[in-house]
């Protein structure tokens, strides 16, 4: 599943996008790489991702787990997921004008977001 994952980066973002032709939205890319990796059907949407599997305590993180971040406002709402391929880091679809990348969990930026994690 990581190296599908890590195969992924640098497709273009589109929101609502679910294929590596179209480009990815953080649930689309979610989906397109459970599906083709593990044949598992994953919800549409950050906020069904966020109730999916069980959730799973930071230091029992295992690739292929799924960080799930919250808006700051908003009570809280899962505003972005993206899938965890080990060593800190994980595979997401970040924002309109970017491309799905790789990114550290400590970084300056992902550090500061509050997450959970959830196992399928």
């Amino acid at each position: 599943m990581a190296l599908h994952a890590l195969g992924l980066v640098g497709t273009p973002y589109r929101y609502g996008g679910n294929t590596p032709e179209s480009g990815f939205d953080c649930s689309g890319l979610i989906a397109y790489v459970y599906w083709h990796s593990a044949r598992t059907a994953t919800p549409r949407t950050v906020a069904q991702l966020d109730r999916w599997g069980q959730p799973v305590p930071r230091h029992e993180l295992r690739t292929g787990d799924l960080v799930v971040f919250y808006s700051r406002g908003g009570a809280g709402q899962a505003s972005h997921a993206g899938i965890y391929v080990g060593e800190g880091r994980f595979v997401h679809a970040p924002s309109t004008g970017g491309t799905v990348r790789l990114d550290h969990l400590a970084s300056r930026y992902w550090a500061a977001q509050t997450r959970s994690y959830r196992r399928p």
